[in-house]
């Protein structure tokens, strides 16, 4: 079975319920011996990164893994000696024992044997190209255990291209999970080789440490192109984190549009709605039509919480913008004839807040009326921004939230599952396992 293939894979309790999905395997290097499998990382719901010990695996194939049923919650913690396959292994260099010269590894694959313990069976390699072409890539082929050596330099960056490509499908929130989870070191590597837009999605989902300390290890250029992609308020957030120098030298390298943006927001006190806003609604003239504001919320990369409405100004219809003239929510469109001119759906009872407002005050309107967004004017009554609730989440929520760990103290305990003497078994430790690792 190979690793890669087994990212995302469901895992199942033997009554066909759903327990969570493979992140990664966790393997043991042994002296002359294949690496010895121990166990699978599982994302179970919430989020939370479980170990799920070999021995309680029953079945793998077919896409899906069945186990006893014997979960352990408690958040996984990788011991000395652990390796992740998928994080530490793939994109890793090798030098093939029969003198043919170096690889990298791109799968591994694992297997059972006649005693039940899983261990590493073969490697997927790529050799280096040997045509001058600069397209395409070397040929690959598959070896044993036995048949490579590792060679990884010193210092010398590991490649993250095959990591990158087997956690292509992920969320930006997952994956800034998945990399928070790896190795220091490792998570850099895979930060730096991930494509502008990629990087600014999983930038946005991480805490403060840790995207400034990705920012700090790309080039001045790169963490500009990085803050281009970003929404202006995530990216105001992020620069007033580095120094003032750092920070208004990054501000010079962005695109003058997006960088003007940024140095709007960060005028603003970051509790106030100036603060908190994104500078990037949906906004239209008056005689723009139902059809017009529908096929403008329907763009994939729009956030749904700024697509749940759009902002009817005078022009110019960039913030700042002409007069603001109200709000039209989607679901008001929706019953609307296409023809129908958004000026006249334009919602009454709503009123915008100023730049100055406080955070506390634009969480009470938003509870208050059941709003997914609520426009910010200027002194003029001009649209400058809108508030989102995910904007205002991220400010109520814990600076460590997206860490955050309460149930650590005291696992959540999942119904014991009888074996086949019918006694109960109960989960208890840091992991469950067959004997000692």
């Amino acid at each position: 079975m190979f690793v890669a293939r087994l990212a995302g894979c469901t895992v199942f309790d033997p009554l066909g319920d759903r327990v969570g999905k493979v992140r990664d395997v966790l393997v043991v290097y042994r002296k002359n011996d294949p690496p010895r499998v121990v166990g699978l990382i599982v994302e179970i719901p919430g989020k939370r990164r479980v170990f799920v010990s070999i021995g309680r695996v029953t079945s793998i194939g077919s896409g899906q893994i069945i186990t006893t049923g014997l979960i352990n919650v408690r958040r996984f913690e990788q011991r000395g000696g652990e390796v992740r396959v998928i994080a530490e292994m793939l994109g890793r260099k090798v030098e093939l024992t029969d003198g043919t010269g170096e690889a990298t590894i791109e799968d591994v694959a694992i297997e059972e044997s006649s005693t039940g313990e899983w261990a590493i069976s073969q490697l997927f390699v790529r050799r280096p190209k040997t045509g001058p072409s600069p397209f395409g890539k070397g040929p690959t082929t598959f070896v044993s255990w036995s048949e490579v050596r590792e060679k990884q330099a010193r210092g010398e960056a590991q490649s993250a291209e095959q990591l990158i490509a087997t956690y292509s499908e992920l969320k930006p929130a997952d994956l800034a999970n998945t990399l928070l989870d790896l190795p220091a070191q490792r998570m850099l590597e895979v930060a730096e080789e991930l494509p502008d837009d990629r990087l600014a999605d999983v930038l946005e989902e991480m805490p403060e440490s840790e995207q400034v300390q990705i920012l700090a290890q790309l080039d001045d250029d790169r963490a500009a192109d990085v803050l281009d992609q970003m929404q202006p308020d995530d990216a105001a957030d992020l620069i007033a984190q580095l120094s003032d120098e750092r920070g208004e030298h990054l501000l010079e390298l962005m695109q003058p549009e997006e960088a003007e943006d940024v140095r709007m927001l960060l005028t603003y006190a970051p509790d106030t709605a100036g603060g908190l806003m994104t500078t990037e609604p949906i906004i239209v003239s008056a005689d723009a039509t139902v059809a017009e504001g529908l096929a403008l919320i329907r763009r994939h990369e729009l956030a749904p919480a700024l697509g749940a409405a759009v902002c009817v100004t005078l022009p110019p219809y960039e913030a700042p913008t002409g007069r603001f003239l109200g709000l039209v929510h989607f679901q008001r469109m929706l019953r609307y004839p296409p023809h129908v001119r958004l000026g006249t759906l334009l919602d009454p009872s709503l009123e915008p807040v100023t730049a100055d407002t406080s955070a506390a005050e634009v969480s009470r309107i938003l509870a208050s009326y059941n709003l997914v967004s609520l426009p910010v004017v200027d002194d003029n009554h001009r649209l400058v921004g809108v508030v989102t609730i995910d904007d205002i989440l991220d400010y109520l929520l814990p600076d460590d939230w997206r860490s955050r760990d309460d149930e650590d103290d005291e696992p959540v305990k999942r119904a014991p599952v009888s074996d086949q003497t019918g006694s109960i078994r109960v989960a208890s430790g840091r992991r469950s396992g067959n004997g000692p690792r």
